[in-house]
């Protein structure tokens, strides 16, 4: 059969571990990041519940307007010890699952079955097993993408969220994505979207009604990668992370109460935060 990759997102995770300890928050528009002191506040929103989503608000938004947006919403800093015991334990159960296993970040991770599945029917029922024990032996839920490549799989986890599953195979991918907009593939931004829709390319079924010759003659490379990503032929495999021992990259970040000029000030928490690196 094709290959058969999972990937598995965890559905708003930083608000569902906050409403897993405090089960009063459900059904509230709840907003993780800074405190916004009356729309005053610094920082941006971490994530928040869907019921905030209604109101407008959304991941990487300045907290003020998630504010000014949401001013009854419930606002609570992240316990990142907290996610990152629940993550644990996420990526451990996920981790039983899959002969390769990557974990892209805190609540995402691709797994590869590999001869452990014969069809993407038998995929479909580990998927929701998957998601069932996720619910009720750790008490969050998650969104399951499963396809025929690492993109296809990414795209179907956000599909049907939160708490969905699908299932993208060779058979049905053009039917079940043509209506899609190009924005759903992963590293298009806003700058790239503007030049694909300049040049007629705004949906899935743009690219499945041009062939690679076409593509490639209107786009250059980007044609090339293009119609190899939606057609799951991209060819990029699942990297096993258990076999990552030194992190690639660390970092830390400061945010500021007021905006501020003050070179000495920055340079004196530059030289803090670089010591907290070093240690």
């Amino acid at each position: 059969m094709s290959r058969c990759i999972f990937h598995v997102d965890l559905d708003c995770f930083f608000a569902a571990v906050e409403i897993l300890d405090n089960p009063e928050l459900r059904g509230v528009p709840l907003i993780i990041g800074a405190d916004p002191k009356k729309g005053k506040g610094r920082g941006v929103v971490s994530t928040c519940s869907y019921e905030a989503r209604d109101y407008g608000v959304h991941s990487g938004m300045p907290i003020s307007k998630a504010y000014e947006l949401c001013p009854f919403g419930v606002y609570i800093a992240p316990r990142f010890n907290r996610i990152k015991e629940i993550s644990s334990k996420v990526m451990k159960l996920l981790q039983s699952y899959a002969e390769i296993f990557q974990q892209t970040s805190i609540d995402e991770a691709y797994l590869d079955l590999g001869d452990k599945i014969q069809n993407f029917e038998e995929a479909k029922k580990i998927g929701i097993e998957i998601k069932e024990r996720v619910k009720n032996e750790i008490g969050v839920t998650c969104s399951v993408g499963i396809a025929f490549s690492k993109t296809l799989a990414k795209i179907g986890s956000d599909f049907q969220k939160p708490n969905g599953i699908t299932i993208i195979t060779p058979q049905n991918y053009q039917k079940l994505l043509a209506n899609l907009s190009i924005t759903a593939i992963p590293g298009i931004g806003k700058k790239t979207k503007i030049y694909y829709f300049r040049r007629g390319i705004r949906t899935f079924k743009d690219i499945f009604q041009s062939n690679l010759t076409q593509l490639t003659r209107k786009l250059g490379e980007s044609g090339k990668w293009l119609y190899n990503t939606v057609h799951g032929q991209d060819g990029r495999k699942v990297h096993d992370s258990r076999l990552d021992y030194d992190p690639k990259s660390i970092s830390t970040e400061r945010t500021f109460r007021e905006d501020t000029a003050d070179i000495s000030f920055i340079l004196q928490k530059l030289r803090e935060m670089n010591e907290k690196l070093h240690q």
